[in-house]
């Protein structure tokens, strides 16, 4: 269904050839948490696809041409298309490959997951900040209380749902949308944050661990650890692992 290639090298790799015209290609960066958005949709909607992920520190100059933001995730279609930004990608998958829909078929539906996305995206900088601020020995303690905050408020929100998933009883676009943050949860130390006294949230990070394509595309906490630390130390190691 997919095949995967790393362009480690950055400006001197060479350019991949076209597209194949029943596939999709995803750009990518292995350990981003936004691509891994994309490859979440793409895996659970079974589109045949490739994946070639690319040198962030060194971006191959035919990426660029592309994409001259040099943004991941980037898709490309076998036309020439090119999308990026990870909720347009989504969107756009679930849009073209129209079997196992991840998005509500109600207008209100798509604007509910929108409103609630544009809520998580405001919570997403906390993970940095956060981070950032206790290498730096900062005093973090009033982000983290911020983000505990926030994050119980999505666990009253599954609560007032009385859902498995933030869409229902089945996985939809914005689980997938929010899911890889909470993949790297304990790697930075942020379980007692965000699941402590969250019970709902806390079976739904249970569920969401069984899922397949989450299952497929995650890492575990000693590789996102590993790579993070070469990424702190000026020389990330994007081929880590493999």
């Amino acid at each position: 269904m997919s095949t995967e290639k790393c362009y480690s090298k950055g400006k001197s790799s060479a350019a991949p050839g076209p597209v194949a015209k029943d596939h999709i290609r995803l750009y990518s960066m292995r350990f981003c948490p936004f691509a891994q958005r994309t490859k979440l949709v793409l895996i659970a909607k079974g589109i045949k696809h490739d994946t070639i992920n690319i040198n962030l520190k060194d971006k191959p100059d035919w990426f660029l041409e592309k994409n001259p933001l040099g943004l991941v995730p980037t898709l490309e279609t076998a036309a020439g298309e090119v999308i990026y930004e990870s909720p347009i990608t989504c969107e756009y998958l679930d849009e073209v490959y129209p079997e196992k829909k991840l998005l509500p078929s109600t207008p209100f539906g798509k604007a509910q997951q929108k409103m609630m996305l544009e809520h998580f995206s405001k919570i997403t900088p906390y993970f940095y900040k956060i981070t950032m601020g206790r290498k730096n020995g900062d005093d973090v303690s009033g982000l983290e209380a911020e983000l505990k905050e926030k994050m119980g408020k999505l666990n009253e929100d599954l609560d007032k749902k009385k859902t498995k998933y933030f869409g229902g009883d089945s996985i939809t676009m914005i689980d997938y949308m929010m899911w890889p943050w909470f993949e790297r949860m304990e790697v930075f130390d942020f379980i007692f944050i965000c699941l402590d006294n969250a019970p709902e949230l806390t079976k739904w990070t249970e569920r969401m661990r069984e899922d397949p394509a989450v299952k497929a595309t995650s890492h575990s906490p000693d590789t996102h650890r590993a790579f993070y630390k070469t990424y702190t130390d000026g020389k990330p190691d994007y081929d880590y692992g493999l």
